[in-house]
């Protein structure tokens, strides 16, 4: 839900006519780290956007083998779309401290805009700190505080590996799925 109210609240406040869902297949800075298949997460992506016919699922990163970095992403959305179409990437407030470690990080701010979404609870940074490596990069970020619930879908796994509810935490669409699945236990 925390995903869902961030979308949301960046497509008004960015003005977006569109916010894409793009599960990726191999995230290159989580490398080692337990995730659900591809096909589990692309449907609860599914099952969690249905209602919203302003949010829709792209497969774009999900082809080619080893890790999928942004830049290519970005790179392979802008040629697929008209040459006058804007594209704006929506992160968490983590990115901030993190994008040096990106794979060409220049690149990605030349492609799209940054939306960083600073949820409740969190500490919120300041784009300037993305000064000292990308000078002018600040002027292609924009922070968005977003209303919800502070807890990370890392967190939601956790609860549900320890046997906690997450109800109202995320869709109950969703929950079936994993019940059905059996996910995260």
């Amino acid at each position: 839900m925390g995903h869902l109210a961030a979308a949301q609240e960046a497509m008004h406040f960015a003005r977006l006519s569109r916010v894409l869902f793009t599960p990726s297949a191999s995230n290159p800075l989580k490398q080692g780290e337990p995730i659900s298949e591809t096909c589990h997460r692309v449907a609860m992506t599914e099952l969690a956007i249905g209602s919203n016919p302003s949010f829709e699922l792209s497969r774009a990163d999900l082809g080619g083998d080893g890790p999928s970095y942004t830049v290519d992403l970005l790179a392979g959305l802008k040629e697929s779309l008209t040459r006058d179409t804007d594209l704006a990437f929506i992160a968490g407030m983590d990115v901030l401290a993190e994008l040096q470690r990106w794979r060409e990080p220049r690149r990605i701010l030349e492609l799209a805009r940054l939306i960083v979404i600073s949820r409740p609870g969190e500490e919120s940074l300041s784009p300037s700190i993305v000064e000292s490596y990308l000078p002018g990069a600040s002027s292609r970020i924009t922070v968005v505080e977003t209303p919800g619930v502070a807890i990370s879908s890392t967190g939601v796994r956790e609860r549900m590996a320890a046997g906690e509810p997450i109800r109202y935490l995320v869709p109950d669409a969703v929950i079936e799925y994993i019940a059905e699945h059996r996910l995260y236990r």
